[in-house]
């Protein structure tokens, strides 16, 4: 019994110790003279970054149907998917320029306008 006091004894002691180690060694370093510095940092909130807004770009080709979705076909056989199949319908088989923004992770043109090309 007495061995099993001592031993828990030791655990608790030991257990103390490591935790107030670890909290200390959890803190950042303050220099002396440079905690104006540190409080300053620590009380301006993170800023998330802005995102630039996309630019428009201005793509040709012909407007073709894949499945239910229109896309674009441009010249060097790469293909685009276009969000807006109301505007894309009418030029469907017509060499056209589009105006629009390009995710192109989803290779898919955002349109915001849609004109015919004279062949």
């Amino acid at each position: 019994m007495q061995s099993i006091k001592r031993e828990l004894r030791f655990g608790v002691a030991a257990s103390a110790f490591i935790f107030t180690g670890a909290l200390s060694w959890g803190r950042p370093f303050i220099v002396p003279g440079n905690q104006a510095a540190l409080a300053q940092t620590q009380e301006q909130p993170s800023q998330p970054p802005q995102q630039q807004p996309a630019k428009s770009t201005t793509f040709t080709g012909t407007i073709a149907r894949q499945d239910e979705q229109f896309v674009l076909q441009d010249s060097s056989g790469g293909v685009y998917k276009l969000d807006d199949s109301e505007r894309a319908k009418p030029y469907e088989g017509k060499s056209v320029k589009v105006t629009g923004q390009l995710d192109a992770q989803a290779k898919m043109i955002h349109v915001e306008s849609i004109e015919s090309i004279e062949a």
